[in-house]
């Protein structure tokens, strides 16, 4: 009986500790549902930093949370809770690099390209040991056979204009799928970022920068072009337009990145 008893007991500890992390992300859904702005129809958004910065301790406690998570109950997580973990991390650890300096910075390059780059900068912890922005993107997330999904760059967000825009809520497992889906049309149908013009598509940075993700064979995607082609609806208006975007012929041109701060006092 007592033995039975101490293994119930051990089994129910195990099982508090492995829900003790909210996979639903309340705590920064609440935030940026109250500090995110969106604009352009929704295809767009912007941070309202001055009211997050009044929210700062409730963004101490959820980025505390993300700290606590060790990487054996991050191990045990499905790769949907894993990925938006990963992404919520990002841009909440992104949100709160900007504010500690916040007003007095125009751009998150103001931290410094090489001395104090914000993403190489050890700021925080993260499953178990100091962690950075590019530890997250690019040496987790990217690594290759971990996600494999190019549409993660519509979803992290590097608080500048011409990156794809803070989603208005967290991404969470059971929706994640629909939810990066949504992201990359939302990205795609900013004219200001991406476009069918003068015979070509002129496309955001990203699709440069990033290329080997876009034609690493997902959903059968092999080029930037046919994953392009792909969203022909929201790159091009005309029947005859959006026929050549999905051919995957076009040139492409890529557009200078805008690294203004996402403020929404903008």
């Amino acid at each position: 009986m007592f033995r039975t008893l101490i293994a119930a007991s051990l089994l129910l500890a195990t099982s508090v500790a492995h829900a003790a992390f909210d996979q639903t992300h309340a705590a920064w859904s609440a935030l940026l549902k109250k500090h995110v702005v969106l604009v352009d129809g929704g295809k767009a958004s912007r941070m309202n930093y001055t009211g997050m910065a009044q929210d700062r301790a409730a963004l101490k406690t959820y980025l505390d949370a993300l700290s606590k998570v060790s990487p054996a109950e991050y191990g045990g997580w499905k790769k949907p809770e894993q990925l938006a973990f990963l992404i919520n991390a990002y841009n909440a650890f992104t949100v709160e690099k900007i504010l500690t300096r916040y007003p007095d910075l125009a751009s998150i390059r103001d931290f410094g390209k090489v001395f104090g780059n914000p993403w190489k900068d050890k700021f925080f912890t993260l499953l178990g040991k100091p962690m950075t922005l590019d530890g997250i993107e690019q040496d987790t997330i990217r690594a290759p056979g971990n996600f494999d999904d190019p549409r993660i760059h519509f979803a992290a967000n590097c608080a500048s204009i011409g990156c794809p825009m803070l989603r208005e809520e967290a991404y969470v497992a059971d929706r994640l799928d629909r939810q990066l889906d949504e992201q990359a049309d939302r990205f795609l149908s900013d004219r200001s970022r991406n476009r069918f013009a003068d015979g070509a598509l002129e496309v955001s940075k990203i699709f440069d920068w990033y290329a080997k993700d876009f034609t690493a064979g997902y959903r059968g995607i092999t080029s930037v072009e046919q994953f392009l082609g792909k969203h022909a609806a929201q790159l091009a208006d005309r029947p005859e337009d959006r026929k050549l975007v999905q051919e995957g012929k076009l040139k492409l041109r890529y557009l200078d990145y805008d690294w203004s701060l996402n403020d929404a006092k903008r």
